[in-house]
């Protein structure tokens, strides 16, 4: 207290810094004053010593820093605060007391550093901090989520198949991150001319005595959600295929790449404290950082698809829906089953579960399917009556397993999309990634998905994730994945030891072989005769369009 006043430091009531006293014993009228909340807010009857312990455990976030030596009446007062639940944090090496049991974690964590001793306290403690406001130079808030930056006022683009544009996310140790860390690897905004496109690799890292590896791809989902508050940003996609544009305005203001990081540190303890206590991230801008990052990703990416083997859809009654979208697509809602993940790609059924336990409030709810109107279709009574609802009446029914009898809605974040093709009697598929300019459809795929997002159902026409492709519900009603008869050659390339095992399941193992890319035509004409010299299936199945 008395360096405090030194320093000019406010103390009072008025400010909720109020010293008892200068010596150690004094910290007996903190905890009596602890007691006394107890008994005041929490209902406790004098004399109770153990419900006063249970509330100040559960209620008072208070601990006990001990800076320089611990002498005996220091280790007493200490017991007497550990013993209301409140841990002990040392910057010498006294003894550790680490198994919890009257304290929510620790009871004593000694030779912590000077600098870092606050910290290490507000962790053991198990207090969350949360930003009210968010640091940023252009306003913020849910109404600017689904703003859209045309082309000339751009300043700067970054993804959407012209550079790389990729998030990731995942969860470390607590001591093996700094909360609040934000670091800008390459060119920032202020440093790059208008209209420059940048590679953008954004790499999240959490960590959390409560924090789960399976809550990574939702928390990782959040970033699109929690950049297109702020006014100036536009942020659509995730994974790797993520495609941002900032404002003129917003970078006249100020705006950095630096508050990009802000924004998801502020937003991340805001919305997900229960589970989350430190936040670094660290944003890279240049090609080299970038790929590096991609590739990593992306073998992560793979790992959590493949979580969801050996489930079924018929074996599952629940489903879970995804309204992250909406902003952008108000009438499209997404419904995850264990066999068809959702069209970004980013959400697994597994991942929408724990997104659910999360978050009971948020995008991702659960869809009891009910009665079963047609199993070849995808269709139940149960996503029915929910996508009326959450469509707001726009939307009565789809199929989840169909391309040409009312196809699920798409937003604009799908990886892929997949076009019937009449004269060769199947579909094409293009990927966001896709350098052409043309497709055997007669529209490249910013044209596409410009037909095909906003919400509305399009028979011949959908959106899906790459992964969705080697489901064995990928339009099921049409005859699966013996109708693809075109794709690009570096996407066959991606999906190929999926591909080629569910080929032999179905028995044409060289399936792939005779789906034909860019290098044989990317038009139905230029790619027929191939089709017809590799014995296509698609061309003797009955007519896709009847």
């Amino acid at each position: 207290a008395e360096q405090l006043k030194e320093a000019g430091v406010q103390l009072g009531w008025t400010v909720r810094l109020v010293p008892f006293g200068p010596d150690t014993t004094s910290a007996v009228f903190a905890l009596g004053f602890a007691t006394r909340a107890a008994l005041s807010f929490g209902g406790v009857k004098p004399g109770d010593f153990r419900k006063v312990l249970i509330y100040n455990k559960d209620r008072i976030f208070a601990f006990v820093l001990a800076f320089g030596e611990v002498t005996e009446e220091w280790y007493a007062t200490a017991a007497g605060a550990i013993n209301y639940g409140f841990p002990v944090i040392a910057d010498t090496p006294i003894p550790q007391i680490l198994p919890t049991g009257v304290c929510t974690y620790e009871h004593v964590v000694s030779n912590v550093p000077y600098e870092e001793i606050v910290s290490k306290a507000i962790e053991v403690r198990g207090l969350k901090v949360t930003v009210a406001e968010v640091p940023v130079p252009v306003a913020y808030g849910p109404a600017f989520e689904g703003e859209r930056i045309r082309g000339a006022d751009v300043y700067v683009e970054c993804g959407g198949g012209k550079t790389i544009g990729v998030e990731w996310l995942s969860m470390r140790e607590m001591d093996e991150i700094e909360d609040g860390k934000i670091v800008v690897h390459g060119p920032e905004l202020d440093e790059v001319e208008e209209g420059t496109r940048l590679p953008l690799a954004i790499r999240v890292y959490v960590a959390g005595r409560n924090m789960q590896e399976d809550f990574e791809p939702i928390l990782e989902r959040q970033i699109h959600h929690f950049l297109n508050y702020a006014q100036g940003i536009m942020h659509l996609g995730q994974r790797d295929i993520v495609w941002l544009r900032v404002g003129k305005q917003a970078v006249g203001k100020g705006l950095k790449f630096e508050d990009f990081g802000k924004i998801l540190h502020a937003k991340f303890h805001a919305d997900f404290g229960a589970v989350l206590d430190k936040v670094e991230v660290h944003i890279y801008t240049t090609e080299e950082d970038a790929k590096k990052i991609l590739d990593e990703a992306r073998d992560v990416y793979q790992a959590r698809d493949e979580r969801i083997e050996g489930m079924t859809d018929e074996e599952t009654e629940v489903y879970y829906s995804c309204t992250l979208c909406q902003s952008f697509a108000p009438t499209h809602v997404c419904v995850v089953t264990p066999e068809r993940p959702g069209l970004c790609g980013a959400y697994s059924w597994l991942d929408c579960k724990a997104s659910y336990e999360i978050n009971p409030t948020g995008p991702n709810q659960p869809i009891h399917k009910q009665e079963v109107i047609d199993p070849v279709l995808g269709q139940w009574k149960g996503v029915n009556e929910f996508v009326r609802k959450a469509s707001r009446g726009a939307i009565e029914k789809y199929n989840a397993y169909s391309i040409m009898e009312d196809p699920m809605t798409s937003c604009g974040c799908f990886e892929c999309i997949s076009a019937v093709l009449p004269l060769c009697n199947g579909i094409m598929i293009v990927d966001r990634d896709f350098k052409g300019d043309m497709t055997p459809c007669g529209m490249k795929f910013s044209t596409l998905a410009g037909f095909v997002g906003g919400g509305a159902i399009t028979p011949g026409f959908m959106g899906h994730s790459k992964f969705g492709i080697t489901s064995r519900k990928f339009i099921l009603a049409e005859g699966g994945i013996k109708r693809i008869v075109w794709m690009p050659k570096r996407l066959k390339e991606e999906i190929k030891d999926r591909f080629n095992k569910r080929a032999e399941e179905i028995g044409i193992p060289d399936l792939l072989d005779r789906i034909a890319d860019e290098t044989v035509g990317v038009t139905e004409e230029e790619i027929l005769p191939f089709l017809e010299e590799k014995k296509h299936p698609a061309l003797e199945m009955e007519p896709i369009m009847k």
